[in-house]
């Protein structure tokens, strides 16, 4: 399939908040590395970034669904926002969404190879993004929240790559799935245990599973999805 591919510099959001969330498509042709794009800036690594996020896929279908929902509500000024690139993608394209790709899947990117690490945790950068309080919190909830990548192998890649599926090591777990274990489920031991034990999956999200397997609950979202206090 043919993808856009898209990067950013690191801007404010407001007067607290720098994010490099606001992606643009890249003009020419520059390097993948095992940590992401060349031009691509990432703020606060330590929740950004890296090698087990070096690129985030968004599907382009999520949008129409966003302008309906931002147009529902009466926030028209939001509307120009809605695109690509906005909810800080390097990757966007048509006919991938999360209940079809799966955690572990690997697609050739032009000259890269990459592969699909976790699924995306939204965090309180697109309520400031959006100008909508808890936003963050309703992109978890409904599932559209996209993915990120590992690199697996670098390379070049163009402003209209190919992304071409090359294996899928777990088909039984999707992006969709995945996420819907940790964020949009009563406590499910179950799913929880395959996660800790899925070895495609990111050791973040390995170790979070195993966390919540510990503490018989899921806890932590607060902060990443509304900010500091």
């Amino acid at each position: 399939m043919q993808v856009s591919i898209l990067a950013g510099k690191a801007a404010m959001l407001n007067e607290k908040i720098c994010s490099a969330i606001d992606k643009r498509p890249i003009a020419k042709r520059q390097f993948c590395g095992l940590t992401g794009l060349s031009e691509d800036a990432q703020v606060s690594r330590p929740f950004h970034g890296g090698p087990e996020r070096a690129l985030h896929y968004y599907p382009r279908e999520h949008y129409a669904f966003w302008h309906s929902w931002f147009q529902g509500m009466g926030q028209e000024g939001t509307l120009p926002l809605l695109g690509p690139g906005a909810f800080g993608e390097n990757i966007s394209g048509v006919g991938l969404q999360e209940q079809d790709a799966c955690i572990g899947d690997i697609y050739r990117l032009d000259e890269a190879v990459i592969q699909i690490s976790q699924p995306r945790s939204p965090c309180y950068k697109l309520n400031a993004r959006f100008g909508y309080d808890f936003f963050s919190v309703l992109v978890q909830a409904n599932g559209r929240t996209g993915w990120l990548l590992r690199v697996l192998e670098t390379g070049a890649v163009g402003p209209e790559a190919r992304l071409t599926l090359q294996e899928r090591p777990h088909p039984q777990m999707s992006v969709k799935r995945a996420a819907d274990i940790v964020f949009n489920r009563a406590f499910d031991r179950d799913g929880l245990q395959e996660l800790a034990a899925l070895a495609g999956l990111s050791p973040g999200w390995r170790q979070k599973a195993a966390d919540y397997l510990a503490a018989g609950q899921v806890s932590g979202w607060g902060p990443r999805l509304l900010g500091p206090e």
